[in-house]
């Protein structure tokens, strides 16, 4: 079972992966973005809205690399998390 950590704003270091998970109608959806460096804009990938598991299997294939960072989820107003998905720190 993967961890997963609770976004705060400032926490997320540089190369980290944020899965933002909201309401879009009567479902949660969920997108992913990657923190850059202060001086760059934040990359948003993919430009869709996914469910949550799809978004969380995503962003752990793209964290893959050597250098791994946390993947933190920031839960919109009125999202719970899940336990089936993952442990959330």
């Amino acid at each position: 079972m993967h961890t997963y950590y609770r976004y705060r704003e400032g926490a997320p270091e540089p190369g980290s992966l944020i899965i933002k998970l909201y309401h879009s109608g009567d479902e949660i959806r969920g997108f992913i973005r990657k923190v850059a460096d202060p001086a760059e804009d934040d990359t948003i990938f993919p430009g869709e809205e996914m469910d949550p598991e799809t978004a969380l299997r995503m962003a752990e294939n793209k964290n893959r690399e050597p250098d791994r960072h946390r993947i933190f989820i920031e839960l919109s107003e009125g999202v719970e998390w899940n336990p089936a998905w993952g442990r959330l720190a």
